[in-house]
């Protein structure tokens, strides 16, 4: 009997054990899809103001996308949350087999015991069993050994009182599990409703676009001219600003490499800290955003004849948004391109950040700027879907770089 009180014992343990790791898996798909969530709660917002003009767009077209891929993402955890808990219900409803018999078996034999003890007229039984002794030392010890009978008693009945009450416990955390489920039976039952309707709003906006692909190559042509025209701008002031370090040397000033910027000591270590940051620096605008538009050249995964190619990546924003600095630097240039508005470079020793299409400049050429500073005014454009969109560019030298790798 006592080997399998023990095996009953090992398996609660397992279960225990099991119940722990799922519920830290639970834990963190609850997390995961609470950031999907507000990524989709991103997006709404700035498709809400997309919505304000009833044209049709590339970057509306990619915030639905966007939106639909986070909700399949999800619906997905949430599957995988309900599974889990599919497990734990399982597991909770062995446990309490596991616990109903060990508390039946408990109660069977002290309603035994109770019994044998009523046959036999307990008192009497007692104290013939002393008074029968050999001895007077024998006796002593028949007295020690009643008194630990009777402390055993009480502890098997506190025993089932204990188990009983951990009997109801699971119960209680069975019945919580399985409401539980049926939450998410319903969030997910939600979600895949609002994910057929995103769904549907980007198969009427793929068609729109469709309709009109005369006019769409045309703006993509003149965004292609436009952004070579910032990318030729940005070259140009990069070699000037090469050129005139390498005038300035002087045997102060050190290239990292041949016929790279040369720095002065500050700058070196300027740059150093700069590319210890990689991967937490903060993005250079507050607020709501999404990237529309990633690093490098990239067929439109929803339309086959659109291809687009990216010296830096595009943020959507909301209205009234001001570009801030990803780190300590040295503004210096701000300049205009066409179709990107005011452009500002801010120097981190060798690395260069650019911040483009701002209504608005608050800095100037020689400005020292902090991590975080407001360096502009994002520009809204109010004939294209009160579209608000920061091109941010990084540069090593006269090399381009993603920025997406270097942000937190």
């Amino acid at each position: 009997m006592r080997y399998v009180w023990y095996v009953g014992y090992l398996a609660l343990l397992l279960c225990a054990g099991r119940v722990t790791a799922q519920t830290h898996t639970l834990r963190q798909l609850e997390a995961q899809r609470q950031a999907a969530l507000r990524e989709i709660e991103q997006t709404t917002l700035l498709l809400n103001e997309a919505r304000a003009s009833a044209q049709t767009s590339l970057n509306r077209l990619h915030l639905i996308s966007q939106q639909v891929i986070a909700r399949k993402k999800v619906i997905s955890l949430l599957n995988q949350e309900i599974a889990v808990l599919d497990k734990q219900i399982a597991d909770a409803t062995r446990e309490l087999a596991v616990l109903e018999k060990s508390l039946n078996d408990r109660k069977e034999r002290y309603a035994q015991l109770v019994r044998n003890l009523y046959t036999r007229r307990a008192s009497q039984h007692r104290l013939l069993f002393v008074l029968s002794a050999d001895n007077f030392a024998q006796s002593l010890r028949r007295m020690r050994y009643l008194r630990e009978y009777a402390s055993w008693q009480k502890m098997q009945a506190l025993l089932i009182v204990r188990k009983q009450e951990e009997l109801d416990k699971k119960r209680e955390e069975l019945g919580q599990t399985r409401t539980d489920k049926v939450a998410l039976l319903d969030a997910r039952e939600e979600e895949s409703r609002k994910l057929q309707q995103e769904e549907s709003e980007q198969k009427a906006e793929v068609q729109q676009l469709n309709k009109k692909e005369k006019d769409l190559r045309q703006k993509l042509v003149q965004k292609r001219r436009q952004a070579e025209a910032l990318n030729r701008q940005i070259e140009k002031l990069i070699a000037e600003e090469v050129k005139k370090s390498g005038k300035a040397s002087s045997g102060k000033r050190k290239a990292e490499t041949s016929g790279g910027y040369a720095m002065t000591k500050a700058e070196q270590k300027l740059s150093a800290d700069f590319a210890s940051n990689r991967g937490r620096l903060p993005f250079p605008l507050n607020g709501k955003y999404r990237i529309i538009s990633t690093f490098g050249e990239h067929q439109h995964q929803e339309l086959r004849h659109v291809r687009t190619n990216n010296n830096g990546i595009d943020i959507q924003t909301t209205s009234g948004t001001e570009a801030r600095a990803v780190f300590d630097g040295v503004v210096t240039r701000v300049f205009v391109v066409p179709g990107y508005n005011n452009s500002v470079i801010v120097r981190h020793g060798n690395y260069l950040t650019v911040y483009g299409n701002l209504s608005h400049v608050y800095v100037k050429a020689g400005d020292n700027v902090t991590t975080r500073q407001s360096i502009g005014k994002i520009y809204t454009d109010t004939e294209n879907n009160n579209e608000t969109v920061l091109h941010f560019q990084l540069w090593k030298e006269k090399r381009k770089l993603d920025p997406e790798l270097w942000l937190d």
